[in-house]
């Protein structure tokens, strides 16, 4: 499983993404966002799914990107969905006989010169997308279960980039500590909006560690802080413990 997170604020672009690739009992660490980056030029790739589709599909990519001019984001993620669908043309009958899913759903951000601003979008394994607004700040493909509610609680398109990052991290924080199949190095990318530079940085255990320790005891702490009088209206209904004889005379 994947766990790789898109978020869009009004200053820039945050995105984050585990390394973990499981194989049966094998683990391995591979790096899962794919940047291009040239002059007013900027795009991260991140994808959630099969492997060998993920890889073949980067590589058509790359071939056009070199060889193809490009002047805004969404003809980018028009590029990379036709390479998808031609992947699935190719792979997708010999892999589902075979017992496996045909699937890759990918998020792709960055800026390119004639973009008035910088864009997220998800792609799906059909090819098409959307493109992420102000309405929803963020997108997590992957093992999505256990990290959204500090994004949904926190995140808004004023939040700085740092807090962007700060709560991905305890996002994916939230979802490592719950999935065996999420860890670390966890890889990231900055992107400051009209920079047309990408900032790349790798995130270790030992990196972060006291960040997930001081995490764990301020939800502690907070829970308590939380008020208690409300419980009181359930718990005053329990009956009261019954009085049990100590007499130990003869009847």
């Amino acid at each position: 499983m994947t766990y790789c997170l898109g978020i869009k604020v009004n200053e820039g672009l945050v995105a984050l993404a585990d390394t973990r690739i499981t194989s049966g009992t094998d683990t391995t660490v591979k790096k899962k966002i794919f940047t291009e980056q040239r002059e007013n030029y900027s795009i991260f790739i991140m994808t959630s799914g099969l492997r060998s589709v993920r890889d073949k599909a980067v590589v058509y990519f790359k071939e056009l990107v070199q060889r193809d001019e490009y002047n805004k984001l969404y003809k980018v993620v028009n590029a990379f969905g036709e390479q998808v669908r031609r992947v699935a043309k190719e792979d997708q009958q010999y892999l589902e006989k075979s017992g496996f899913r045909f699937d890759l759903n990918t998020i792709i951000g960055g800026q390119l010169k004639d973009d008035e601003e910088h864009k997220l979008f998800l792609l799906y394994p059909e090819g098409n997308w959307v493109e992420l607004g102000q309405g929803a700040p963020f997108v997590i493909i992957g093992n999505s279960g256990h990290g959204k509610a500090i994004l949904n609680r926190t995140l808004e398109a004023a939040s700085s980039m740092k807090l962007a990052l700060k709560t991905g991290f305890l996002s994916f924080d939230s979802t490592r500590v719950s999935a065996n199949n999420v860890d670390f190095p966890i890889d990231v990318v900055l992107y400051k909006k009209d920079s047309f530079c990408l900032t790349e940085h790798r995130y270790e255990q030992r990196d972060l560690a006291n960040i997930s320790a001081q995490w764990a005891e301020e939800l502690k702490e907070a829970l308590n802080h939380i008020s208690e009088d409300w419980i009181d209206a359930a718990f005053n209904k329990m009956p009261a413990k019954p009085e049990i004889s100590t007499s130990t005379e003869a009847k």
